[in-house]
């Protein structure tokens, strides 16, 4: 199902499963647990939310799970407002978003959940732009960019047009591409194909021989066999290096290796529903890998426990 999101973004599924973290929180029986809890944000963490509600759904049927795709911006707008419990996000909080929570009484822990490394996919037709080095990328991607076609990137290159596709600017993906590539907030080439959907991205690349895009290693990985994955050099002269757990968890792939977040409304914190679907979030880090990410070491998931646990005391449980 990873690479088959709704139309509207948003999937309802029905979960539960009570896992016991840090004996923080009590298990439940199987039908005991009752409740929703919504999910809305980026659609990199949704791949990773969606596969730990599937291996929730096999108890506590009565449990309800609303995960959304509304990008990591668009999450933090709904759950700045209260409408949603937990926000999936590809990049830290921002201030302003803070702020937003903090203005509505929003209080909220950040618990990282994995590592990705964020792809620069071309077409398997594409044998010129195999190896890329960030200069390029940047000179394809800033904004007001001058390059029409690959021959204006590198003269040795096809004269013929590049067709982009890429995250839209309420996306996580997006505003850490243009941090890591173009320096700047919102730095970013208006003139190309956005989708808050991965999968737009996909077909564009997958169906044009002259195209590029990126997006998160796991939907390169359900992909694999359409597209091109680039090797990327930091600076001239470096080694090219393509993303995968080695390079990511070494820091050889750079500057596009990220941590990956959810966000948890402390209130929420109050529901057993929520309690519980938290807790095994953090215990399923296998699932992780599973959606195709790189999971954290024992150092950093036992950090996060010790933040849940702290947010339940501070709640009242």
């Amino acid at each position: 199902m990873g690479n088959k999101l709704s139309a509207a973004g948003t999937i309802a599924v029905v979960c539960g499963v009570a896992m016991l973290v840090g004996g923080a929180v009590t298990t439940a029986r199987a039908g005991d647990l009752k409740g929703e809890v919504k999910v809305d944000g980026s659609s990199t963490v949704y791949l990773i939310t969606e596969a730990v509600a599937a291996a929730f759904k096999k108890e506590h049927p009565d449990v309800r799970i609303t995960v959304g795709i509304s990008g990591t911006g668009g999450g933090f707008k709904k759950f700045s407002a209260g409408e949603t419990d937990i926000s999936d996000a590809s990049r830290p909080i921002k201030p302003a978003e803070v702020e937003a929570c903090r203005k509505n009484g929003i209080d909220f822990i950040e618990l990282q959940v994995g590592w990705d490394g964020l792809s620069v996919v071309i077409n398997p037709e594409n044998t010129w732009a195999r190896q890329l080095t960030v200069a390029q990328l940047h000179k394809i991607w800033q904004p007001n960019s001058k390059v029409r076609r690959w021959s204006d990137v590198d003269p040795s290159w096809p004269d013929q047009p590049v067709k982009l596709f890429g995250p839209g600017s309420d996306s996580g993906t997006f505003d850490f591409f243009c941090e890591a590539i173009n320096g700047k907030e919102k730095a970013h080439r208006t003139d190309y194909t956005p989708s808050e959907d991965d999968n737009v991205v996909v077909s564009g690349v997958a169906g044009n021989k002259y195209a590029m895009g990126y997006f998160g290693l796991a939907y390169y990985e359900e992909n694999k066999d359409k597209l091109q994955l680039a090797a990327i050099a930091a600076k001239e002269g470096g080694p090219f290096v393509q993303p995968s757990e080695k390079t990511v968890v070494n820091k050889t792939y750079k500057p596009l290796s990220r941590p990956l977040f959810v966000y948890v409304k402390k209130s929420s914190l109050k529901r057993p529903e929520i309690q519980q679907f938290v807790s095994f979030y953090l215990r399923r880090y296998d699932l992780v890998t599973q959606a195709k990410y790189i999971k954290t070491n024992t150092r950093v998931r036992n950090e996060q426990v010790d933040k849940l646990e702290n947010a339940l005391k501070d709640v009242g449980n």
